[in-house]
C-alpha cells in the first residue's frame, strides 16, 4: 500500500489523506453521536491529515496545508466571497505554477546573494554560455548580464506568467545578451553551455544529474542552488548569508 502510495503525485497523496481523514471523523462523530460545531469538525479533520501525511513521510509544508486545508474553506465560505474572486486566483495561480502539479517544482526564486555568489563562479576574461533551468522571472539572467557582459545567457521557464515577465525584463532592459525560452528544461540541449545553473526541488534533481552527466561537455559547471544530487557529493560549495541559509553546490564536469 505505502509502495502505491509513493508512486502517486504528492498532491494526490494529500488529497487521499485528506478524504480518509474526513471520513474517519464523521464516522466516529456519528457513531458517538457528538454534536461539534462545524470549525471544530474541520479543525479535527485538519489534526488527523496532517498526522496522516506526518506518517506518510510527505515534505513538511504539506502537514500545514492539510492542518488549515478545511478550516480555510469553511472560512472563505462564511465570508461569502464572490465566486469570480476564486475564479480569477485560480487562474493567476495557475499561469505561475502551470507545471507544478506535475513536475513538483514550485516557483522558487534566488535571492541577490546568491546572485552574487554566482559572479564568483564566472570567467572574467572570455566569453561564455549560461543557461538558467528555471528560469522564473528572469532575475539571475539580467543580474548577471550586467556584471558580466561577456556571458551569452539563456532562461528556459515553463510558467507562462514568470516567463512573460521574463521576457519584457530583458527586452524592455535592452539585454542583447539574453534570451528566456517558454518551455520544458528537459527538452534543452546542455551541450550548448558552459555553465548550468538550477533552482528546482529535490524530486528532479537525480533525474536532471543524469541529463547534465550525459550532455555538459568535459570542464563545464553544474551549480544547483540549495537541492544536492543524491550519491553525488559537489567538487565544491559555497554558503550564502541570505534569509533561506542558501547553497550553492557546483559540479566540474
Amino acid at each position: 500500500m505505502r509502495t502505491a502510495l509513493k508512486r502517486l503525485p504528492p498532491s494526490i497523496i494529500a488529497l487521499l489523506l485528506q478524504a480518509t481523514a474526513f471520513v474517519v471523523v464523521m464516522l466516529t462523530v456519528r457513531s458517538l453521536q457528538l454534536q461539534l460545531a462545524p470549525i471544530v469538525f474541520a479543525l479535527l479533520c485538519g489534526l488527523l491529515a496532517s498526522i496522516l501525511s506526518h506518517s506518510a513521510k510527505q515534505a513538511r509544508w504539506w502537514i500545514y496545508i492539510q492542518l488549515f486545508f478545511l478550516p480555510a474553506i469553511l472560512l472563505a465560505y462564511s465570508l461569502d466571497i464572490p465566486p469570480t474572486l476564486f475564479l480569477i486566483a485560480f487562474l493567476i495561480m495557475l499561469t505561475v505554477y502551470w507545471s507544478a502539479f506535475r513536475t513538483q517544482v514550485p516557483l522558487y526564486l534566488s535571492s541577490n546573494k546568491v546572485w552574487q555568489a554566482l559572479e564568483t563562479q564566472l570567467p572574467t576574461n572570455h566569453s561564455f554560455t549560461f543557461i538558467d533551468l528555471g528560469s522564473g522571472i528572469g532575475g539571475v539572467l539580467t543580474h548577471l548580464a550586467k556584471t558580466h557582459p561577456m556571458g551569452h545567457y539563456h532562461g528556459v521557464e515553463y510558467a507562462p506568467l514568470p516567463h512573460a515577465w521574463s521576457w519584457l525584463r530583458i527586452k524592455l532592459g535592452g539585454y542583447k545578451n539574453c534570451t528566456a525560452q517558454w518551455g520544458s528544461m528537459w527538452d534543452c540541449d546542455l551541450s550548448q553551455y558552459d555553465v548550468v545553473f538550477a533552482y528546482l526541488s529535490p524530486v528532479p534533481m537525480e533525474r536532471l544529474w543524469h541529463k547534465a552527466y550525459s550532455e555538459m561537455r568535459p570542464g563545464s559547471l553544474f551549480i544547483s542552488n540549495t537541492f544536492v544530487v543524491p550519491d553525488h557529493p559537489p567538487h565544491m560549495s559555497i554558503s550564502v548569508d541570505d534569509l533561506h541559509q542558501s547553497t550553492l553546490f557546483i559540479w566540474r564536469m
